[in-house]
C-alpha cells in the first residue's frame, strides 16, 4: 500500500488515488510489486536533518530514500520529500510544482527499484526513466 504522510509541513498531495495507481502501474512495468511504500512530505530542515542523522551527509535534497524491501520483486520503503525543493526546483525548471513533485515521486520509486544517480550514466538513465514514467501521465 501506498500511502502519503505530513511530517513538519502542511502540504496536500492532489489526486492521491490516481497517484497511487499511476504508481503501482509503473512500479509493474518495472517488474515490481508494492507492498509497503511511505512517502513523507517535510520542510527542507527536516530533510537536512535526516540527511545528517542517517547519511551523514550535511546538504539539502529534494529527496531521500530508504529501502526497506525484504522481497526481491516488492518495493517497500521509506521516502522523504522536501517540499521547499520541490518548489524551488520547479521555479528553476519553469514548471508547476505539482509537476515536479510527480516527477520526484516517480525519482524515488526509481531509486527502489535499483536506478541510481550518483554517476553521470546513472544520472541521464533516471532521467529517461522519469521522462517515461511522466509521459504516461497524459
Amino acid at each position: 500500500m501506498i500511502r502519503f504522510f505530513n511530517e513538519d509541513v502542511p502540504y496536500k498531495l492532489t489526486r492521491k488515488q490516481a497517484t497511487r495507481q499511476w504508481l503501482k502501474q509503473q512500479a509493474e512495468a518495472e517488474g515490481y510489486t508494492v507492498g509497503d511504500l511511505n512517502y513523507i512530505f517535510c520542510s527542507d530542515d527536516y530533510v537536512l536533518q535526516v540527511n545528517r542523522d542517517y547519511l551523514q551527509h550535511d546538504y539539502y535534497t529534494d529527496i531521500i530514500t530508504f529501502d526497506q524491501s525484504e522481497e526481491e520483486e516488492k518495493l517497500e520503503g521509506d521516502i522523504f520529500i522536501s517540499v521547499d525543493r520541490v518548489a524551488d526546483n520547479a521555479q528553476q525548471l519553469g514548471i508547476s510544482a505539482e509537476q515536479e513533485m510527480r516527477r520526484v515521486l516517480a525519482h524515488g520509486m526509481l531509486h527502489l527499484c535499483g536506478y541510481g544517480d550518483k554517476t553521470d550514466e546513472e544520472a541521464a538513465q533516471m532521467r529517461a526513466k522519469e521522462e517515461e514514467w511522466m509521459a504516461s501521465l497524459l
